[in-house]
């Protein structure tokens, strides 16, 4: 599993030219899903993601997390995270999980994240989405449940 996390300042995704997902200051997250995760990988992938302290305290030390910062999440789900671009010009997708496999563990990942940040927006699985967000750092941080 993989999570682009990207510290905001607001962030929105549109489908067919209308909004469905809008934030102010915390994460906009692509999360690609593998055909190897479960649910106990996404626990831990939200676990990270959450406690991360990436958001500066008083001293300009990124040392605050979403939760000392009321912080919000913007959730896209992007299989594209898993292109293998080794042979040819033409990405192969096949690392990606299957579509049913990666929108239940995107559903999963919502619900798990709804518990421990009270502002939880989310994008349309598989849908053509248009994300527009002012990365706040620009700050962006890639998590890798490979490397956890």
């Amino acid at each position: 599993m993989r999570f682009i996390i990207q510290r905001v300042q607001k962030a929105s995704v549109a489908v067919d030219g209308e909004n469905i997902g809008k934030i102010g200051k915390g994460y906009m997250v692509l999360i690609g899903v593998s055909g190897e995760d479960t649910e106990e990988v996404a626990d831990k992938m939200v676990r990270k993601m959450i406690n991360l302290r990436i958001f500066q305290d008083e001293n300009d030390k990124t040392n605050l997390s979403l939760a000392d910062v009321g912080g919000e999440l913007l959730l896209i789900s992007q299989f594209t995270l898993y292109a293998d671009c080794r042979k040819g010009n033409r990405p192969s997708f096949i690392k990606a999980g299957s579509p049913d496999m990666a929108n239940n563990l995107y559903e999963y990942i919502i619900e798990e994240c709804k518990k421990s940040v009270s502002i939880v927006e989310r994008g349309e699985f598989g849908a053509d989405m248009k994300v527009s967000l002012i990365n706040d750092g620009p700050f962006t941080v890639v998590l890798d449940s490979a490397e956890l």
